[in-house]
């Protein structure tokens, strides 16, 4: 298959959007002021609310992005129907492994598309998958019931197990998501969940999962070892900068990326901007006035803090000592759609979240270059995205 896997996303920073969570402040200095070169059109900004869910709404909106660039139609697409059915297959291969699997509510984009693929899909208003008296995903209980149900099952108290286990399993998901149905009608059309993924023209073989880091060979597949890629698929490994050449073309060529990152560092703000600002100090400069370090002692300070701040100059090195020393973990999946500039002319990724119509921009983040070559995990995208170059190294046709 040519989609080697996919990754990400994770724990989802539920922290981050929690009623505790303390914000992150945009770096010091004036207001970022943005201008989009290219974008690609997406749909509505969803929200996960209090789950870990981001795996499955930044690659469904990536999803809905791809039928929305194929046949101009917008659909809306239920998360619920393939979280449900991600954690059945979960449990299985848990128990099966006597446990020793990360059962959570973080996954992959992968995962979804195994599920589309196995399972099909379904629209939101038909199956919103919401059947525990909330509006909005709230999931700790869901997920705390079900790990001890299956951690129960996995021990094995018969020393063999029942045939029962698995309906029990079922009969949790259908209690907390509701009974997904067979057959819908989506105008005037009857579909089964696998008829209305082939109407859409969802094709598993068509996505591409990519990452960078020096730990395997480059221009070969191999598993990211991340506890949320419990199905273990893996991912092309390529040089950074030709990763972010992928990124570029993507979007240059009418295409979006479901987009796996670190969101921990504190230049990823709670308001809209992700960025990765040079640890700044300031030195005494005479009696009563301070400067930058690093900026020339002849300029008034006031000049100095008027400049945006300077960004790190990121290396394929820097990227592994983050993954090897876990400051870099798969912590958040969103869904890059666009490119800008900002009043400097720097390059900025447009970022769909799914934290709701937050921050300054209405639930859009504004990544920049440096942001992104640190903190991607992995990306994924459509094969024909790819530079005709790195699809030829990688064998995709």
């Amino acid at each position: 298959m040519n989609f080697k896997t996919i990754i990400t996303a994770a724990s989802c920073a539920i922290a981050a959007i929690s009623a505790s969570a303390q914000p992150a402040q945009a770096p010091k200095g004036p207001e970022y002021q943005f201008t989009t070169v290219k974008e690609v059109p997406v749909t509505s900004i969803k929200n996960q609310y209090r789950s870990g869910t981001c795996w499955c709404y930044s690659a469904l909106s990536f999803i809905e992005s791809e039928i929305l660039r194929e046949k101009g139609v917008e659909v809306d697409l239920s998360e619920m129907f393939v979280v449900g059915r991600s954690y059945h297959d979960r449990a299985v291969k848990y128990v099966r492994l006597d446990g020793h699997l990360n059962f959570a509510a973080g996954s992959s984009f992968g995962d979804v598309l195994h599920v589309i693929d196995d399972y099909g899909i379904i629209p939101q208003d038909v199956y919103s998958g919401f059947n525990y008296g909330t509006e909005m995903p709230e999931q700790s209980e869901l997920d705390a019931v079900l790990k001890g149900y299956v951690d129960a099952v996995k021990s094995n108290p018969n020393r063999k197990l029942t045939t029962a286990w698995k309906n029990g399993l079922d009969g949790i998901l259908d209690a907390y998501f509701g009974e997904a149905p067979e057959t819908f009608t989506v105008n005037g059309v009857e579909y089964t969940p696998a008829s209305y993924r082939d109407h859409l023209g969802i094709n598993y073989d068509d996505y591409v999962n990519i990452t960078s880091f020096t730990h395997h060979p480059f221009y070969e597949p191999f598993i990211i070892e991340v506890c949320d890629n419990w199905r273990w698929d893996s991912a092309y490994n390529l040089p950074m900068d030709e990763m972010m050449e992928v990124m570029y073309n993507a979007i240059e060529k009418g295409y979006s990326i479901a987009w796996g990152s670190d969101v921990s560092e504190k230049g990823f703000t709670r308001d809209g901007l992700a960025v990765m600002p040079v640890e700044e100090k300031k030195v005494a400069a005479g009696s009563d006035q301070e400067r930058w370090v690093g900026k020339s002692t002849d300029q008034p300070q006031e000049e100095v803090k008027a400049e945006l701040p300077k960004e790190m100059e990121i290396t394929q090195e820097m990227r592994q000592e983050g993954y090897d020393r876990k400051t870099t973990t798969d912590d958040h999946g969103m869904h890059i759609f666009g490119l800008a500039k900002d009043q400097n002319g720097n390059s900025y990724f447009m970022v769909k979240n799914s934290w709701g119509e937050t921050g300054k921009y209405k639930g859009i983040w504004y990544a920049s270059d440096a942001f992104v070559r640190y903190k991607t995990l992995n990306i994924v995208v459509h094969k024909d995205a790819l530079p005709k170059d790195i699809a030829k190294k990688l064998g995709i046709k």
